[in-house]
C-alpha cells in the first residue's frame, strides 16, 4: 500500500508581518459572515459537564452565546487589533494548559465545535505525571501538521495530525481557552513516537519581557536556562508513563524566528488544504490509516466560511 508521505520544496508567497512599530499592509480580517475572530475580545468561554470527567468541555461562543466558535478553525492565525480591526505583527495563541498546572487539556480536533477537553486514554483522564508544566502550553489556530507530509528536517517523520504546539514563556498564567497575541521567537523539532511535533516558542505581546525578546538568541541571552529547561521537559515528561525519552531533530537546536515562521506558514497552508477538502481529495490511493486520520478531523464549523475571508489576511 502506498504510504503517501511526501517531502515538499514548494515556495509559498512571502509572509507579511509588520515590525514592532509598523502595522502590516492588508485588508481588515472581519467578514460579513462573522465567522473569523481576530482576537478573544468578542468571545465567551463556558464550562459544560462535570470537571474531572470525560464529558467535561470548555466551549467558546460569540458574545450573544448563540454561535459556537471553533478555537481551531474560526480564530485567525494573525492577531487583529480589536480597536482598529487591523492585523498586527503578532500571532494568536490558544492556551490549552496553563502554566503551573498538569491536566492535559487539548482542543478536540475530531469533535464538532472543537471544544477543549481533558485528554483521556481508555477512559482514564490524563495528567502530566512528571508534574506541573512551567510555561503556558497550547496551539496556533488555523494550522495543521499534515500526517502525509515529511519535512526534510524532521528525521523522516510525518506530521502529528494536530495544530502546531506553542510554549508561551511569559510571566502571566493564561487560562484554558484564552486567546492571547504573541510574538514568535523560535521553534524546536521534537520527534514524538515517530511523528514530527514542532514546538513554537512565543511570548505574550503584553509581557514585560516582550520588548526585549525578538528572536531565539534573545531568550538565551536574557533568560538563560529557559530553552534548555523546555527541551528537558519534553525529553522526559513521558518517562513516568514507562515510555522512553523523546528525541529531537536539528541537533536538538532551537531554530530562530525566521525558521519558525516558515514552519508556521507551511502548516497554515496545510490547514487550508484540509478545510477546503483538497487534502482529502488527494488521498484516494493512500494508506487507509492516513485516510482515517484526515477524515476523523472535524471541519463542520467551516460550512459558511467565505472563500474570500481568509484571503483578506496577511499572506502566508
Amino acid at each position: 500500500v502506498r504510504q503517501c508521505y511526501y517531502q515538499s520544496e514548494t515556495k509559498f508567497p512571502k509572509m507579511v508581518f509588520g515590525s514592532e512599530t509598523e502595522v502590516p499592509l492588508g485588508q481588515p480580517l472581519s467578514s460579513a459572515s462573522g465567522v473569523s475572530h481576530g482576537s478573544g475580545t468578542n468571545l465567551n468561554l463556558s464550562s459544560h459537564g462535570d470537571e474531572n470527567t470525560t464529558e467535561y468541555r470548555i466551549k467558546a461562543a460569540d458574545k450573544s452565546g448563540k454561535k459556537t466558535i471553533s478555537l481551531w478553525h474560526d480564530v485567525t492565525l494573525v492577531h487583529v487589533d480589536p480597536a482598529t480591526d487591523r492585523p498586527t505583527p503578532y500571532l494568536n495563541f490558544v492556551c490549552e494548559i496553563p502554566k503551573f498546572s498538569r491536566k492535559k487539556y487539548e482542543i478536540a480536533t475530531d469533535e464538532v465545535g472543537n471544544f477543549i477537553k481533558q485528554d483521556e486514554k481508555k477512559g482514564v483522564l490524563r495528567e502530566f505525571k512528571k508534574g506541573d508544566i512551567f510555561f503556558n502550553y497550547g496551539c496556533l489556530p488555523r494550522t495543521w501538521e499534515d500526517p502525509t507530509f515529511v519535512h526534510p528536517d524532521a528525521e523522516g517523520c510525518r506530521g502529528d495530525n494536530d495544530p502546531v504546539d506553542v510554549c508561551e514563556i511569559g510571566s502571566r498564567i493564561i487560562g484554558t481557552g484564552e486567546i492571547r497575541p504573541t510574538k514568535v521567537l523560535g521553534i524546536l523539532c521534537m520527534i514524538d513516537e515517530g511523528e514530527a511535533d514542532w514546538k513554537v516558542v512565543t511570548i505574550d505581546a503584553e509581557d514585560k519581557w516582550a520588548p526585549f525578546l525578538n528572536d531565539i538568541d534573545d531568550v538565551e541571552k536574557l533568560l538563560p536556562g529557559t530553552l534548555s529547561a523546555i527541551r528537558e521537559w519534553f525529553r522526559t515528561y513521558k518517562i513516568p508513563d514507562g515510555k522512553p525519552p523523546n528525541v529531537f531533530g536539528l541537533d536538538e537546536k532551537f531554530m530562530d524566528k525566521h525558521y519558525a515562521l516558515e514552519i508556521i506558514k507551511e502548516c497554515n497552508h496545510a490547514w487550508k488544504d484540509l478545510i477546503t477538502g483538497e487534502k482529502e481529495r488527494s488521498l484516494e490511493n493512500c494508506d487507509p490509516e492516513v485516510k482515517g486520520l484526515v477524515r476523523k478531523l472535524s471541519k463542520s464549523n467551516l460550512v459558511d466560511l467565505a472563500i474570500n475571508d481568509d484571503d483578506d489576511a496577511p499572506n502566508f
